[in-house]
């Protein structure tokens, strides 16, 4: 930060610690901002200098006048430095965040720099420390540079100052779901160079060339190791509330391509559902519970679907639909578990039929996506019986071609009409929606 303020200021700066600073002429500043003055003076305008001063910075940066805003920024610091160097202040903050957006853009800046100002800032305020190491790593990582922003994140988890503060607690969570990220990014590479291997005939490890097999099996343990401590970080981070569907993304994927049994994966997936029922990844969970022997996950799998389903988000999602339609069906022809549809049922009655099965709704998405009406008009003739509106203008629909289906649609319901009345606790099936 040093250099690139001295490339970037057009007259001498002041050495930190002088008692009386140069006057620094910077264009458009008022007198007061860089004239000497006493410390009783200084103290009664310091307050409006400072103002003044980052109002010239903030004016600078929207004008992306970079080279403008370090200067205004030199200023702004030396004058910290020199009046208040024994009263407390907190620009901290104010200086990481402008300097740090100041060195993204200048034109002169390197990361040397950039590195160079970031950890004088981790030095200046211990309760935004592992804030500044997370936006140190972030900038690391856009500019390709990952070994150093894992050293960082690694270094920063396992920095510890006083009692840990309820805020410093959720950052370090943080920067050990960035990690774990990471080690899941060097699995991945590491795995795909040992597949790539794979596809050039026998393992290197049975080589005959012993140094080859054994750089292999180098990469093979360290793959191995990048698992576990990914494993650990990831798993830890999804079982705590909040939103970090990348995480998990890259979790789930992780344990499918390494092999892990199917009950990791459930598992993995339960605690997803739990914390945000309408993630994407919620279609996998449920075909893999529906493939189960096991009644309770199978129950379970009705449950997922359903809750997806009461989010906007899903209303058109053809997989959700053909996934509840597909087990929907599966229960009434079996005659089996009636009771698990009444329960998912009861709490969705009063508002799934105007969410979800208005004759709008049946229009709109017969006309956008036939496949979507189908599975739709199956579960409404169901949950709502033959007399439905959704179910009944889907059912009319259709040319030559798609009449036979819509027969067959019509059909089942109408054969299982009285697993309507059972679901609904009615018992007069002239009742319509």
């Amino acid at each position: 930060m040093d250099s690139l303020m001295e490339r970037a200021a057009p007259c001498p700066a002041a050495q930190a610690g002088s008692v009386l600073l140069p006057a620094l002429h910077l264009p458009l500043l008022p007198p007061h901002l860089y004239r000497p003055a006493t410390s009783h003076e200084h103290k009664l305008n310091f307050r409006k200098s400072k103002e003044a001063c980052l109002t010239y910075i903030q004016d600078a940066m929207l004008q992306k006048q970079w080279k403008r805003a370090a200067e205004f920024l030199t200023f702004y610091i030396e004058s910290l430095e020199k009046d208040f160097s024994t009263e407390y202040m907190g620009p901290s903050e104010m200086i990481w965040r402008i300097g740090t957006e100041i060195l993204c853009h200048h034109s002169y800046s390197s990361m040397k720099d950039f590195n160079s100002f970031i950890e004088q800032m981790k030095t200046l305020g211990v309760k935004r420390y592992l804030k500044v190491c997370l936006e140190h790593a972030f900038h690391l990582l856009c500019n390709g540079q990952t070994d150093e922003a894992y050293q960082n994140l690694s270094l920063a988890e396992s920095w510890r100052f006083g009692e840990q503060t309820t805020a410093q607690d959720k950052e370090l969570k943080l920067i050990q779901a960035y990690r774990g990220l990471l080690d899941y990014y060097s699995w991945s590479k590491q795995k795909n160079v040992l597949l790539e291997y794979g596809t050039k005939g026998t393992s290197k490890v049975q080589s005959t060339n012993d140094k080859e097999g054994f750089e292999d099996l180098s990469v093979e343990q360290e793959m191995h190791s990048s698992f576990r401590k990914a494993a650990v970080n990831l798993k830890e981070i999804i079982q705590i509330p909040g939103v970090w569907d990348v995480f998990v993304k890259c979790y789930v994927d992780f344990l499918k391509r390494h092999g892990e049994p199917k009950k990791s994966l459930i598992s993995v997936l339960k605690i997803l559902h739990d914390i945000v029922p309408s993630h994407e990844l919620m279609i996998d969970f449920n075909t893999m519970l529906q493939k189960s022997k096991k009644r309770k996950k199978r129950r379970l799998g009705l449950e997922v679907i359903f809750a997806a389903l009461d989010y906007a988000g899903w209303k058109e999602n053809v997989k959700a639909w053909s996934c509840l339609a597909r087990q929907v069906k599966q229960i009434i022809i079996s005659e089996k578990h009636l009771d698990w549809i009444k329960q998912e049922w009861n709490s969705r009655k009063d508002w799934w039929p105007a969410f979800h099965f208005s004759r709008y709704l049946a229009k709109r998405n017969w006309q956008e996506n036939e496949s979507l009406a189908y599975e739709k008009a199956l579960v409404a003739g169901i949950l709502l019986g033959k007399d439905c509106k959704y179910f009944k203008y889907v059912s009319h629909q259709g040319c030559k071609d798609q009449k036979k289906r819509l027969r067959t649609l019509k059909k089942f319901v109408n054969k299982h009409s009285p697993v309507y009345l059972r679901i609904s606790g009615l018992s007069d099936s002239s009742v319509q929606t």
